[in-house]
């Protein structure tokens, strides 16, 4: 049986939540599934995800495939890189540790993001709140004169 991480939707109607599951590959997109791994809840601003991940590690080292949107979740969350340090070998101290790291540099980025979306909002808000200079008054056009002191024929 090919297992898949994949997205399983709940929710109302034009409302969606899903839910992340270990399911077999042939079943329906709603059919059962073999164990629910977590939420995602993308209406959400950001998008809310709660994972057990030790049940999704366990799950990819069985050979579970992820769908495309559970492998980004996955990877958002660090799941990805713990599976790739302990494939290395590396000690769980270590890999906890490199996992930090790298939450703290996404957090600084993702406050970096939010102040330039900010910054964005202000200089838009303040663009269109400025009223622009009264234009000047259109100038008539001189008549163009010919070199004997004459009008152009004009039809």
């Amino acid at each position: 049986m090919a297992v898949r991480l994949r997205l399983k939707r709940m929710g109302k109607k034009k409302q969606p939540t899903y839910r992340i599951v270990a399911i077999d590959s042939r079943a329906a997109r709603d059919g059962k599934y073999i164990e629910n791994l977590g939420t995602y809840d993308p209406r959400q601003e950001p998008a809310k995800v709660q994972l057990v991940e030790e049940r999704a590690l366990y799950w990819l080292d069985q050979g579970a495939q992820p769908s495309d949107t559970v492998y980004g979740l996955l990877q958002r969350k660090g799941v990805l890189l713990r599976r790739h340090l302990k494939g290395l070998g590396t000690e769980d101290a270590k890999v906890q540790e490199e996992v930090q790291k790298w939450e703290i540099t996404q957090a600084d980025k993702l406050k970096r993001r939010e102040a330039v979306k900010a910054q964005r909002k202000v200089k838009a808000k303040a663009t269109t709140t400025t009223p622009e200079p009264a234009a000047a008054e259109p100038v008539a056009a001189e008549p163009v004169q010919t070199e004997g002191g004459q009008e152009p024929a004009t039809s």
